[in-house]
């Protein structure tokens, strides 16, 4: 061997170990003989291209006791465009943690753990471009150098060659969690699970798409998160009726979600108009009863109905459409139930009585219809005091409407606390999730949910590595929790996933069930962790940048409440009810699902605005078919037909305007009621000053004035006479007789004077007497 190749020799090792990669020749050996522990080079993280990617299956111990041997398997899949040579693994750590605020400043800050690096050991087989290979790696918990309890930021750091070239070409950051064999204190866990979906009705209350089948489908989303409830381990009650969670989980559940359901399951269903074009129908009677079970045994949060977004709402001056919403308000009417033997557009209608007045609505005491349809369908009494804010913060406006609308409890989260992060011990040495908060109408208790922890198990199928990483996760926050309390004390947390939560059992459950399993964790309930003395945690927090409803959107709701508002008014009866089903259109169409879809948002929201405006149109004037109409007297009645296309009997205005004023005028009749399903003539009292034509307007109107129908445009004649025409008539009449008077006598004098001056012709020569006339002069 020649000096530079002996040179070569000796140093391709060393520059292996400085870069963190091991030298192709050492690979096979090092997976036989027990690993050691090396320096601590410099950690080669430059190249970001790492085209393995690496998912675990298994990662033991949860918690590592002494002694214990750390086993990592897996999948390595090649993401890259070529094959992959020489691989080895080895897992890596850096320095421990033992404060919840070290382990965030790692989140944001990764350690490249390269306190302790163990040699690298071989994974047999070579990585073609886009395939998979199966792998397996353990160490020694004493190699690893755990001295401390506590958190340890660890890389599994995977070598190979690409090309010729050996570099590392795939990474997966996790954490190993040691604990003390007797825990000195503990974290109990509390946990709210959410079950909804964005809404999938039009403001008609027919389907729009058919994505809720596919949700509660098989591995459908909603499917895997019913599913992380049913695998929780639990035990009989006494008496074998039904099971009794060790595990206990609040399940926020909205009613809107169960409506759709019941729906599905009732049988065909029409999506986007076409009639039986629904496949969830067996699918949604499945996952009811799923849905039933559970809730026999896990307790029930009743969200508002549609999972309205109550600081948009409240923002836009809307906070009725919040009360309507809510579960626990006897003003609660907002639902849509399917059809009861209507049929049609009256579908959106309750029944009337007799009179066309509709009575209150059909429950037997106050109990609103979010909780009527829960514990109708579910067969559960489900809590309505509580309101679980969607991105854990609130205006203070609108937790006064919420309490005014029975809300006595909330979840928020730690950004919406002015001091949130010492509920959750980011902040301090304690985590303590119940607190109070002050408002206008008293104080309100509050539970922080922690983020992290929610955001954890909320994206735990997304995770770098697979679900089983998310969960290692999971319990390095909990754990540097315990370790940082004060000896002998319980912290209390809330873990609270986003709404449209994607995880499944073997995440999610798996969390749940590390709560019951490890002795430095202990499981509990919402109404426990109430129960405890509260800390503070400041006071509300402004909402800052958080994300709303689309301003664009809210505009056409707005616009659609108002017309909603408007027709309240004109309802004989409880417009309450009378209105529910277009109440719970509103609160589908401001759900807070929709913050993340701001087109489906704004199309909804039209589509709302243009309903309630049809809404208006079926209740109308008739114009006459020529246009014209002719009143045959002087007070003769304008008669004009009315139309009430809705279900229900209605008051109305009649507005009447005619071009000039002169002429004709023409009474107010007042408020009118039209009964339901009916044409109705109305009788309007005029009075005719001269005879002609008159151009006149007419619109039917709700008490407070707004437009129903359309404004209708006819021609009034008139050929009696007015009180000013015969006047004129009997005036010339009068007139002309004078005048005739005036020319006979006239005429008389004129004869007489004639005959006084002519000379008798029949007297005799010479008489001079004149003799009387033989004729009258007329």
């Amino acid at each position: 061997m020649t000096r530079t190749a002996l040179v070569r020799a000796a140093v391709a090792p060393l520059l292996a170990a400085a870069l963190g990669l091991a030298p192709v020749g050492m690979i096979a050996s090092a997976q036989a003989a027990p690993p050691i522990v090396t320096a601590a080079p410099a950690d080669d993280a430059t190249d970001p291209d790492r085209p393995v990617r690496i998912d675990v299956g298994r990662f033991e111990p949860r918690a590592v006791t002494p002694g214990a041997m750390v086993t990592v398997t897996g999948t390595l899949t090649n993401t890259g465009g070529s094959a992959i040579s020489d691989l080895s693994v080895r897992l890596q750590r850096g320095q421990v943690l033992t404060t919840r605020d070290e382990l965030a400043a790692v989140g944001r800050d990764p350690d490249p753990a390269t306190t302790v690096l163990p040699s690298f050991q071989g994974v047999p087989g070579e990585l073609p471009a886009g395939g998979e290979l199966d792998f397996s790696y353990t160490v020694g918990s004493d190699e690893l150098r755990l001295d401390r309890d506590g958190v340890y930021p660890v890389l599994l750091n995977l070598n190979g060659t690409v090309d010729g070239d050996q570099r590392r070409v795939g990474e997966l950051q996790t954490f190993l969690v040691q604990q003390p064999v007797v825990p000195s204190a503990r974290t109990a866990v509390g946990w709210l699970w959410p079950l909804t979906e964005r809404p999938h009705r039009s403001p008609s209350g027919d389907f729009l798409d058919d994505k809720l089948a596919d949700a509660i489908a098989g591995d459908g989303r909603l499917d895997r998160a019913l599913a992380v409830i049913e695998r929780l381990p639990g035990n009989t009650a006494p008496g074998g009726t039904q099971t009794v969670p060790a595990l206990p989980v609040a399940l926020a559940i909205d009613p809107a979600l169960v409506e759709e359901l019941e729906l599905m399951a009732a049988g065909p269903y029409a999506v986007d108009g076409v009639e039986g074009a629904g496949r969830g129908t067996e699918a949604a009677a499945t996952f009811l009863k799923r849905l039933t079970a559970v809730a026999a045994v896990h307790p029930v949060v009743a969200l508002p109905y549609g999972d309205v977004d109550a600081d948009s709402l409240v923002a836009a001056g809307l906070p009725d459409v919040v009360v309507r919403s809510l579960p626990g308000s006897p003003g609660g009417t907002a639902q849509d139930p399917p059809p009861d033997g209507q049929n049609g557009a009256d579908a959106t209608f309750p029944p009337a009585d007799e009179t066309g007045a509709v009575p209150p609505g059909t429950g037997s005491d106050d109990t609103a219809a979010g909780a009527r349809i829960l514990a109708d369908a579910l067969d559960t009494d489900p809590r309505t005091d509580l309101a679980w804010a969607a991105d854990g913060t609130l205006r203070p406006e609108t937790l006064v409407t919420l309490q005014a609308g029975g809300v006595g409890r909330v979840v928020l989260g730690s950004a919406g606390l002015t001091d949130g992060e010492t509920a959750v011990g980011i902040s301090g040495s304690r985590a303590t999730a119940h607190t109070t908060v002050a408002t206008a109408a008293g104080p309100v208790e509050a539970l922080v949910a922690d983020p992290t922890l929610s955001e954890i198990v909320g994206t735990a199928e997304q995770s770098p590595g697979g679900a089983r990483m998310a969960e290692q996760r999971y319990l390095a926050e909990l754990a540097v929790l315990s370790l940082q309390a004060p000896a002998g004390t319980e912290q209390t947390v809330l873990v609270a996933p986003p709404r449209n939560v994607e995880a499944g059992p073997e995440g999610a459950g798996a969390m749940m069930a590390d709560t019951a399993g490890l002795p430095w964790l202990r499981p509990t309930g919402p109404d426990e962790l109430f129960g405890v003395p509260p800390a503070p945690a400041g006071d509300l927090a402004a909402p800052g940048n958080a994300a709303g409803l689309d301003p664009t959107g809210m505009a056409d709701v707005a616009a659609a409440v108002a017309v909603r508002e408007d027709l309240a008014g004109a309802v004989v009866g409880d417009a309450d009810t009378a209105l529910q089903a277009y109440d719970a259109a509103i609160a589908r169409a401001t759900s807070v699902a929709w913050r993340a879809d701001t087109e489906g948002f704004r199309g909804t929201a039209h589509a709302l605005r243009s309903a309630l405006d049809r809404l208006r149109g079926r209740v109308t004037l008739l114009a006459p078919a020529d246009g014209t109409y002719s009143l045959a007297s002087s007070d003769a009645p304008l008669v004009l037909t009315v139309r009430n296309d809705l279900p229900i009997a209605v008051e109305v205005r009649l507005d009447v305007r005619i071009r000039g004023t002169r002429g004709l005028s023409i009474a107010d009749i007042g408020t009118q009621i039209l009964a339901p399903g009916q044409r109705t003539t109305l009788q309007v009292p005029t009075q005719v000053r001269q005879s002609g034509g008159f151009a006149v307007t007419a619109q039917l109107t709700t008490p407070s004035g707004g437009p129903l129908g359309n404004r209708i445009s006819l021609q009034v004649k008139s050929t009696a006479y007015g009180p000013i025409s015969l006047i004129i008539t009997i005036g010339a009449a009068v007139l002309l007789g004078l005048l005739f008077l005036r020319r006979l006598v006239n005429l008389v004098l004129r004869r007489r004077r004639a005959a006084a001056a002519a000379p008798d012709q029949d007297a005799p020569e010479g008489a001079t007497g004149a003799h009387p006339p033989n004729r009258s002069p007329v």
